[in-house]
């Protein structure tokens, strides 16, 4: 029987799109300006201290003060991408498969805010599904699948179709969620 990823490692297969896209606009500041932009997307998704703190590296800030106030799931996000900053060999893998029970509520909330026609959302959402195509497997096919998402598509049959059971794990329960969202 395979072992469980610890909460840790759980954390980090779930938002390592977004680790990998703050390093890379770390160490190119080109891409700043489309970070910022999710950014604002985050803070509105209720991850302002995060933000807060990252915005404080972008400043070239490191200081431990900067985790003050942020809760478990921040500081192993903020630890993730200083460590990513000194030394990319630590970043964590772009292809790990997330427990879609983790990873549903906040893909169904942007899925659900591009729906309605966020730009914001949408943006971060096609930055999400491109990261999820380079990372092939499961999650390229799903990258692949959100615009289908987004335009109402909820046959699950044909959302998971060629995936393998965490894949399709994470379809259902983010049909689940974007049920929970906007209830028929």
């Amino acid at each position: 029987m395979a072992q469980l990823p610890s909460a840790v490692e759980q954390v980090l297969r779930v938002h390592a799109a977004f680790i990998h896209t703050v390093v890379n606009a770390l160490r190119d500041r080109s891409q700043l300006p489309e970070l910022m932009k999710q950014f604002d997307v985050a803070e509105q998704a209720g991850w302002a201290r995060l933000v807060a703190a990252l915005r404080h590296v972008i400043n070239g800030r490191r200081d431990p003060s900067i985790k003050l106030g942020l809760d478990e799931e921040d500081t192993i996000l903020l630890d993730a991408i200083l460590r990513g900053l000194d030394n990319p060999a630590t970043l964590p893998p772009l292809d790990a498969q997330p427990d879609g029970s983790a990873a549903a509520p906040g893909l169904a909330a942007l899925i659900d805010a591009s729906a309605r026609g966020d730009a914001q959302a949408m943006s971060v959402l096609a930055n999400m599904a491109e990261q999820m195509m380079k990372a092939g497997g499961d999650m390229a096919l799903l990258g692949g699948r959100m615009r289908r998402l987004v335009n109402g598509e909820r046959d699950a049959d044909q959302l998971v179709a060629g995936m393998g059971p965490l894949g399709r794990e994470l379809v259902i329960s983010l049909l689940d969620e974007l049920a929970r969202l906007r209830p028929q």
